[in-house]
């Protein structure tokens, strides 16, 4: 008894040797054990088919504003969930590029429908791209800061859109930026230490307990942390803690220019009055 359509003959007999060609023809590549199925996307288990590992969700723009702030981008991007937003430098001068990192990998086509359309009186292009480039873009950021020293946290302005302007939206040019950023660093050592310390260039996403965690050395609580957040309830990229005293804060500055997540984080003196002054812009 044979089943009809399972042999290359009327009686079936080739059945064997034809199910065994197409075993060898499907076989997974030497050194594998399980291998994609002929004719399709998907990855093979023994409990059926999975779709591979979902996509890195980050996208790259080109032509930024040379008055660009992380806040601009996130704007720019309304609607979606920007979890980073990191500037391209070169040469400890803006490119007028950054990566934005976003929530899920569905709202990179989102994304993309933004290409071309204006920040200020630039149009920014906006393309697709990998975990790979953004870590490298990572590795240069980090080795950009330890050659010279300083910390740009403005846009650029390459691209081919109109002129260049932007948004303004009271953020200060990057030049200034920098000369603000070197004034500081010489200053640090010498400042006066009240007890509270100010962080710049936090992760949007990054809350309390991320900061806890970042001084994990020093006796804090969640209480003594405060995210400072714009007229819209948005995080800025800064914070301040409140240490037990000026001793305590004073030697968390070793702390500076350390890494949280994919940022290296600035630390600076504070006072109670800048504190109280950045919470009530918040409010």
């Amino acid at each position: 008894m044979f089943y009809r359509g399972y042999g290359d003959g009327r009686d079936g007999r080739e059945m064997g040797p034809k199910r065994q060609r197409m075993i060898e023809q499907a076989a997974p590549p030497p050194g594998t054990f399980y291998g994609p199925h002929p004719g399709s996307a998907f990855m093979f288990n023994p409990y059926g088919f999975v779709p591979p590992p979902p996509v890195f969700p980050v996208v790259r723009l080109r032509g930024l504003p040379f008055d660009c702030a992380e806040l601009d981008v996130v704007e720019f991007f309304r609607g979606l969930d920007v979890v980073d937003v990191l500037f391209v430098h070169k040469n400890n001068k803006v490119t007028g590029e950054a990566f934005c990192v976003l929530g899920v990998p569905l709202q990179v086509d989102f994304a993309l429908h933004k290409n071309r359309q204006n920040m200020g009186r630039r149009y920014v292009e906006v393309f697709r791209s990998t975990k790979q480039e953004y870590y490298k873009a990572i590795a240069n950021e980090v080795a950009e800061s330890r050659v010279h020293g300083s910390t740009v946290t403005g846009g650029g302005g390459g691209g081919d859109g109109g002129g260049g302007g932007g948004r303004g939206g009271g953020y200060s040019s990057p030049r200034r930026t920098v000369q603000r950023a070197r004034s500081s660093d010489d200053g640090k050592e010498n400042a006066e230490h009240t007890g509270i310390l100010r962080l710049r260039g936090l992760p949007f996403s990054a809350g309390k307990e991320d900061i806890v965690d970042f001084f994990k050395d020093f006796d804090l609580s969640e209480d003594s942390v405060h995210v400072t957040v714009n007229g819209e309830g948005r995080p800025t990229g800064d914070a301040f803690v409140e240490f037990g005293s000026a001793e305590e804060s004073r030697a968390a500055m070793v702390k500076d220019r350390k890494m949280l997540g994919s940022r290296y984080i600035e630390l600076f003196p504070s006072s109670v009055e800048e504190l109280d002054d950045a919470l009530s812009r918040g409010r």
